[in-house]
């Protein structure tokens, strides 16, 4: 999506050392970081603010694999609506993502994938490319060396089952009935994260009818076992938790079999409500594309027809979240990111030097304002007592606030000088109230919902698609931990707990493991800012531990990068991989706030400023953003601009300390713990003038 450009307004950091940077005659003296910075982050920023949109949001695009655009064309043949047009588009960008040796991965440089190899291939076949062209023999000779389409994910082979290319009798069977478990009970819909609950009930509804559309041709070629093309896997103990799911998978299958009719429709037009209930403004499903196509296919397999309001909105929600390329190829977002992308605009612009009265932060921030969720969603289900406020991460997502775009838009609004003063505060007031409340019961935070802690919704056998529940995580509790900070509720005893919880959690080489980006360093980003936000000492031990290893983690050319592959193996990847913008950020980031000013930073800084495009930002294809730990990969496409802009901006202004009236005084030295006389165990303390509790 374009955005109309903006007037870059005023610059930041030093025009005049920025201009003697940029041109210093020959035989002069070399420009110093602090000059080569400012000339960094001046370009950095009017490019910034060239990408806000009139309404005053940015939104980078969010790129993740083809199984986005593999699985459009499967839906829109499902529904009988593809057309020539979109399917030339789609292939020709499925084509372009198409490795050497003829497969596909989930994220930029990464490995091979078997169920993202065998989805791109059928979408490929279905637009007529030819199972004989050379790009198309090499994907099925690797996927029949890798298993087949026996050997793919659940998920791949639902898609199959609608075309009669995979039995439905061999598909785990999650029944409708689901829908009556009360709260209280194991597996109830629940005790999955939202993203998982949105996408399992509209396929209970499709489970049950076990729809199967005329295959428009055969996929034998992707069996690696033509005589037992369909074979079922061993069963495992049962005593294990593999050999009781299956038992169990084997006894609902038999209840498909005899379901009992009025249970069966009553279950059915339970799910479909629920569905139909959670269709958001834009006609999407919680922001995101897994629960929008499911739902689709069953809200038509229960009866709505194409014209109908409910799948007309559905549908063009899809056409929002298309991206054109300039030569003609079609790819879908499987998520939209503004008011995330905003906040972290806005919180970068202010750490950069715009002045907080700016009008594109003005902009920014009365924008926010009008995203702020203000009606009850499903996270009441754990929390029926908690006031509505908060923010979701996309432009219509009312029914999933989300904790960590909650905390980040707080701390956003908090440094902006907007005009009405009172609407503000009372809208920061609603935001932290209800993460306050959306406190797990460890101290911690997770992202949508409380105590989403169950290990049983991952052993299912239905969900192998990538982590269904959602337990708190370190960098969503830093976030959180840190806006507690800001707005003077560091002694705050839940402030505390999540304190305490995150100086748990450091792992014993002194990082901390990323959930929602990739990875320890991503969390030890996240957290080392916000211990001393909320009143650790610098010298604490646990923040010279992540010093250190992230001064160890610093790549020979000065900057900072790490491989999705630390999901998988940590010991390898950890902190490991090509140096990037975003993750050079990060760790400059942690670096500031503990104070230090030293060789690691400046050659930070100067990777930063070496590897900046002319036009202001960063080249980053790699993958940094984390939807599912290894197996659902992000490319944040704004990452590579907001977070150098912050990073820059501290080392040039200071790191902000909050302050009684909402805006950001800097420092360079994290005074926050020593003014405040905070002990070395990090066991209370908050910065001089902040507020006090409310």
């Amino acid at each position: 999506m374009k955005s109309p450009p903006q007037e870059a307004g005023a610059s930041a950091g030093d025009p005049a050392a920025a201009e003697g940077a940029a041109a210093a005659p020959a035989g002069a003296p070399a420009p110093t970081p602090r000059a080569v910075a400012a000339a960094a982050l001046e370009r950095a920023t009017a490019h910034l603010l060239s990408l806000q949109n009139e309404q005053g949001w940015w939104k980078g695009n969010l790129e993740t694999n083809v199984t986005m655009d593999a699985e459009d064309l499967l839906l829109r043949q499902f529904l009988g609506i593809r057309t020539d047009e979109q399917t030339r588009a789609t292939a020709q960008w499925i084509r372009s993502q198409q490795r050497e040796d003829g497969t596909w991965a989930t994220f930029h440089g990464g490995p091979s994938e078997l169920s993202t190899t065998v989805e791109a291939y059928v979408a490929l076949k279905l637009a007529g490319d030819d199972p004989q062209a050379p790009h198309m023999a090499s994907a099925a000779a690797w996927i029949r060396e890798h298993g087949g389409i026996a050997a793919s994910r659940v998920f791949t082979r639902i898609w199959l089952a609608l075309f009669g290319w995979w039995p439905w009798s061999r598909l785990p069977e999650l029944p409708p009935e689901v829908m009556f478990l009360p709260k209280w009970a194991p597996l109830n819909i629940y005790s999955f994260g939202c993203w998982a609950r949105q996408t399992i009930v509209p396929l209970t509804v499709v489970s049950a009818h076990r729809p199967v559309r005329p295959a428009p041709f055969a996929l034998d070629e992707l069996h690696s076992d033509p005589a037992d093309p369909f074979r079922t896997p061993p069963m495992a103990s049962p005593t294990s938790w593999d050999g009781l799911f299956q038992r169990l998978d084997r006894v609902l299958h038999a209840y498909h079999r005899h379901a009992v009719g009025p249970l069966r429709r009553l279950a059915l037009g339970q799910a479909t409500r629920w569905i139909v209930e959670r269709q958001e403004a834009d006609g999407c499903w919680g922001g995101i594309q897994p629960p929008a196509v499911y739902s689709l296919i069953a809200l038509h397999l229960e009866g709505y027809d194409l014209a109908h309001p409910v799948m007309k909105a559905g549908l063009a929600a899809f056409d929002r979240f298309t991206v054109h390329t300039e030569d003609g190829g079609r790819w879908l977002e499987a998520c939209q990111s503004p008011v995330w992308d905003t906040c972290l605009a806005t919180i970068a612009l202010v750490d950069a030097g715009l002045p907080a009265d700016h009008p594109a932060l003005i902009s920014a921030a009365e924008w926010m304002l009008g995203e702020e969720v203000r009606r009850r969603g499903d996270w009441a289900v754990q929390r029926p007592g908690l006031p509505a406020g908060g923010w979701a991460f996309e432009f219509d997502n009312d029914t999933y606030p989300d904790i960590d775009d909650t905390a980040e838009v707080v701390l956003a609004l908090r440094r902006v000088a907007h005009p009405d003063q009172e609407r503000l505060r009372a809208a920061v007031e609603r935001g932290v109230a209800w993460n306050l409340g959306m406190q797990s019961k460890n101290g911690a935070w997770g992202a949508f919902d409380v105590d989403n802690t169950s290990t049983l919704p991952n052993k299912l056998p239905f969900c192998d698609f990538g982590e269904v529940v959602d337990p708190p995580s370190a960098d969503v509790t830093a976030h959180v931990v840190e806006m507690l900070a800001d707005v003077g509720k560091a002694r705050d005893p839940r402030t505390r707990r999540g304190v305490e919880w995150l100086l748990r959690e450091q792992e014993t080489d002194g990082s901390w493991f990323g959930r929602w980006g990739t990875n320890y360093i991503y969390g030890t980003g996240s957290v080392v800012p916000a211990l001393v936000a909320a009143g650790i000492p610098t010298a604490h031990p646990a923040v010279r531990r992540a010093v250190r290893w992230l001064e160890e983690h610093q790549n020979a050319d000065g900057g900072w990068g790490e491989d999705m592959r630390s999901y998988e193996d940590q010991e390898k990847w950890s902190g490991r991989g090509e140096s990037t913008a975003s993750q050079t950020a990060w760790a400059l980031m942690a670096l500031l706030s503990a104070g230090e000013s030293g060789e690691a930073v400046d050659r930070g800084v100067a990777w930063l400023a070496a590897t900046q495009l002319p036009e202001g930002t960063w080249d980053e294809p790699h993958f940094t953003g984390t939807g599912f730990p290894w197996d659902f990969s992000i490319n944040y496409n704004l990452y590579r601009l907001v977070f150098p802009v912050t990073a820059l901006g501290r080392y040039l202004h200071g790191v902000p300390r909050p302050e009684a009236g909402g805006h950001p005084v800097r420092s360079l030295t994290a005074p926050l713990a020593a003014a405040s006389g905070t002990r070395g165990d990090g066991s209370g303390g908050e910065g001089s003038g902040a507020r006090g509790d409310r």
